[in-house]
């Protein structure tokens, strides 16, 4: 009986977590170690100048002497709670962090991995037409007018934006034009009710189809044809 309450006693005190994880030992009977329930990835959330310490442990912790700074993102490995019920996240071996002065990222990491996969694919969609010619009303894949083009494109990824550039311009978050980024809609005319529409793609660049003369072709943002407004969908 004594033998099956020690092995019972070792096994609740040490915590295993595999594949590249690092091995957590928990030294005090109140502390726990949590193998699953953690985020992949955390960002600092402090106050901007400042940084968060980073402790040797988790239970009875001492300062490394490295502060982590507000706003930086890091890759959490196990978490665990201390004797006192506060959680913490391990950053690789003898690096812990309260949980509580950072916010789960991993989530918003594969969003932005998402919508840069998505523009991908939007570029290179729209890459594929250049040349075609312009038909008012086409809708494609032979022929395409500004807003047709962009609404064939987008249907491609799975992305639903309507067939006018009045409806198109509803969709998504105004940037601006110093921030963009490929995949983002560029529209010309009224912010409200625009005449013509684009597809930026990077570099300064946009591809759209221009005009009967012209058809589907790329070209660089300039003064003497700046768009009124960016939107992005992705």
């Amino acid at each position: 009986m004594n033998f099956k309450r020690n092995l019972a006693k070792i096994s609740a005190a040490t915590a295993l977590t595999l594949g590249g994880v690092a091995t957590v030992n928990a030294v005090n009977n109140h502390a726990t170690v949590q193998a699953a329930s953690f985020p992949s990835a955390v960002t600092i959330n402090y106050v901007p100048g400042y940084g968060v310490n980073v402790w040797s442990s988790y239970n009875n912790p001492t300062f490394t002497g490295k502060r982590l700074a507000h706003g930086t993102s890091w890759k959490v490995f196990a978490s665990a709670t201390d004797s006192k019920g506060a959680l913490w996240y391990n950053l690789g071996g003898n690096q812990w962090i309260q949980a509580g002065y950072c916010v789960d990222s991993s989530s918003a990491a594969a969003s932005s991995q998402s919508s840069t996969s998505a523009a991908s694919k939007v570029i290179s969609l729209a890459s594929a037409q250049l040349g075609k010619p312009y038909v008012w009303g086409g809708n494609g894949p032979a022929s395409f007018d500004c807003s047709g083009l962009v609404n064939y494109v987008y249907s491609q990824v799975g992305v639903s934006l309507g067939r006018t550039t009045y409806v198109q311009v509803n969709h998504g978050t105004t940037v601006s034009m110093n921030n963009l980024k490929p995949g983002d809609l560029l529209f010309w005319g009224s912010a409200s009710a625009p005449y013509h529409v684009g597809i930026y793609v990077g570099n300064g660049q946009y591809i759209h189809a221009a005009n009967p003369g012209q058809g589907v072709i790329k070209q660089t943002i300039s003064q003497y044809f700046y768009p009124s407004v960016a939107k992005r969908v992705l």
